[in-house]
């Protein structure tokens, strides 16, 4: 009896064969599968980093910001004030009711232009603007200041710094704050004296929050500042915390012009390079202070000018 299964079943060759082309194919599909997952993976990982730079580089700009900046009007640091209008007007109802020195303490003497024609007596002022001491001391002091500064009897500069950022709950309220001294002065310089007495009379409490961006913006508007937008724009962008960082840290590392003196806290009124020593509150005291350094200055001057010249003897001949 013959049979046929030799035809109808493939040779074992066969077999083997088709079982590898098969997983040829399979092979070549996941090699397939895993390369596109291995671009898929490249791809990904590339846009990973691209955005992880950007946004590296977003936050040392939005840190560092304009911390290269330096104010426009500045000078060792500090502001000269070439102009008080507007400032009276500000703060009258405010240093109006501030206590007022005694009939004896009025009686002081201030020192007027003719005295010190020669050498204007030069004011310091370092101040934080959440320092207590810093507004105790310009409401009691900032009629005179204004007085000797229109009769030309002083000169007076203002060098704001942040000595108190941590005392504000996390808003660095200090630092913005000098900042934003900075931006009025360099944009709307007319308006420094009177937007640095607002900052103090009406001073935050250590401790709270402070004034935001927005509303340091506003008081300067508020106060009549020139280019209202530069001045707002520069305060928002917070174009001179980097100088106002700076700015305190060169003063804690020493005073210029001084006899090695160095910030260690606020307000440091400065008088001709002296430290003042005495009361906060009592402006017939800080008068009495300028008025000695004004003629100390003055007699120095004059001595200076009336001192004889050396001059060379003849040798007699021999």
């Amino acid at each position: 009896m013959s049979t046929d299964s030799g035809e109808n079943t493939p040779a074992a060759p066969d077999r083997r064969e088709a079982v590898r082309e098969k997983a040829q194919l399979v092979h070549a599909r996941q090699s397939r599968a895993r390369t596109a997952r291995r671009v898929g993976l490249s791809a990904l990982a590339a846009l990973v980093v691209a955005v992880v730079v950007g946004v590296v580089v977003w936050s040392v700009s939005a840190t560092m910001g304009d911390s290269d900046l330096e104010p426009r009007t500045v000078t060792a640091d500090g502001f000269a004030i070439t102009s008080i209008t507007g400032a009276a007007t500000s703060q009258a109802g405010i240093v109006d009711a501030t206590p007022t020195p005694s009939a004896d303490a009025t009686a002081t003497p201030t020192p007027g232009a003719s005295e010190v024609a020669a050498a204007p007596v030069d004011i310091r002022v370092y101040v934080d603007y959440l320092s207590p001491g810093a507004r105790d001391w310009h409401l009691a002091n900032v009629q005179q200041l204004m007085t000797w500064v229109g009769d030309g009897a002083a000169t007076l500069s203002y060098h704001p710094v942040s000595m108190l950022t941590a005392k504000s709950n996390g808003t660095k309220y200090s630092l913005r704050a000098a900042a934003a001294s900075a931006c009025v002065a360099t944009h709307a310089e007319d308006v420094f004296f009177a937007f640095n007495g607002e900052l103090l009379s009406r001073q935050p409490a250590i401790d709270s929050d402070g004034f935001s961006d927005v509303e340091l913006a506003d008081i300067a508007q508020a106060i009549g500042a020139e280019n209202p937008k530069q001045v707002r724009a520069c305060i928002e962008d917070g174009d001179f915390i980097g100088w106002a960082k700076d700015a305190t840290e060169r003063a804690i590392a020493g005073i210029p012009a001084t006899d090695d003196l160095t910030l260690t806290g606020t307000p440091m009124i400065l008088v001709n390079g002296n430290p003042y020593m005495g009361s906060l509150t009592d402006a017939a005291e800080f008068s009495q202070f300028v008025l000695t350094s004004a003629s100390d200055a003055f007699y120095k001057e004059q001595a200076e000018l009336v001192s004889p010249t050396p001059t060379a003897t003849a040798t007699p001949e021999r």
